[in-house]
């Protein structure tokens, strides 16, 4: 197999140009507002904390994740071919499951983040220290790196029928295990068991931590811990329910549903949709990261 068809969105011809412009414009939005956020947290040394460190790491993935799969999608729609070589369907599949995988862990050691700067003020800064962030950060990357490369080492193992046309706008593992010829236990196997414990046991952290926020909170009520601990906990949880939203319709739920349309729809709304959203929420949602856009506008005012 040399190449793979991709057949993209399921949009009329005289539609291509209006679709174009618009993921055009969401793609721009989604590396300029990113870019932004990491902008900001270098350069005001107020964001040199431990919660904006995690969140400039997150901002880089979702860059990257979108990069991974709306360029190659804009070209095809432009250039009206469908078809990508077998070494850039791999090796976009494999950046599609590091990225995915590292937005995964990075929410929850978001999540843990928050959790010691609520139910343990006293010791945030003696937990939190740079040495243990770079660690977890490092760590984070180390995993993903290692679970892409295990599912693309077991995927190009596999030999593939005749049949190359992917049903989808970029190089998606269960659609390219769908096309193989091979035995495909192993890789499924590996999937259910290894894909399924870097996603339930982050989830599982989130949700823990989020338990034991809304427990120590709830303990001791009051107007001014239930409004500190919405706007620390607020933007996060926002982006956790949209990610893990959006990543369920599109990997579980789509396997209920008997249009690949849907299924395409799901993930235009995980890859493409979700990325582009979490810098409208951490900036309309977070008074800190409003006072470094405003620091940064007034200064880029003030030395013209």
């Amino acid at each position: 197999m040399s190449e793979f068809l991709l057949l993209g969105l399921p949009i009329r011809p005289e539609q291509q140009g209006v679709f174009f412009a618009l993921f055009l414009g969401v793609y721009l939005t989604t590396v300029l507002g990113n870019l932004l956020i990491v902008l900001l947290i270098r350069l005001d040394t107020c964001l040199h904390t431990p919660m904006y460190f995690f969140l400039s790491h997150l901002a880089f993935s979702d860059i990257s994740l979108s990069t991974t799969t709306v360029p190659k999608m804009l070209m095809n729609m432009q250039t009206q071919q469908q078809s990508i070589s077998y070494v850039g369907c791999i090796s976009q599949m494999y950046f599609f499951i590091l990225f995915g995988c590292l937005d995964n862990l990075l929410l929850a050691v978001m999540a843990y983040d928050r959790y010691v700067a609520i139910c343990q003020p006293l010791y945030y800064t003696t937990v939190m220290r740079q040495e243990l962030c770079i660690s977890l950060v490092a760590v984070s990357w180390f995993f993903c790196c290692i679970h892409a490369l295990w599912h693309t080492l077991l995927l190009v193992q596999l030999s593939f029928c005749d049949e190359n046309t992917i049903p989808n706008f970029f190089c998606d593992l269960p659609a390219l295990l769908k096309m193989s010829c091979s035995d495909i236990s192993i890789n499924e196997l590996v999937i259910f068991t290894e894909g399924g414990m870097l996603f339930i046991l982050p989830l599982s952290s989130i949700l823990g931590s989020y338990v034991r926020i809304g427990t120590i909170v709830l303990r001791v009520p009051s107007t001014k811990k239930l409004f500190k601990a919405f706007s620390t906990c607020g933007s996060h949880l926002f982006v956790v329910s949209l990610y893990y939203g959006t990543l369920a319709g599109a990997y579980f739920f789509s396997s209920l549903w008997d249009s690949n349309d849907k299924d395409i729809i799901a993930s235009v709304i995980y890859t493409v949709v979700t990325p582009m959203l979490n810098p409208f929420i951490y900036s309309l949602r977070n008074r800190d990261i409003k006072q470094a856009l405003e620091i940064f506008v007034f200064r880029g005012n003030f030395f013209r």
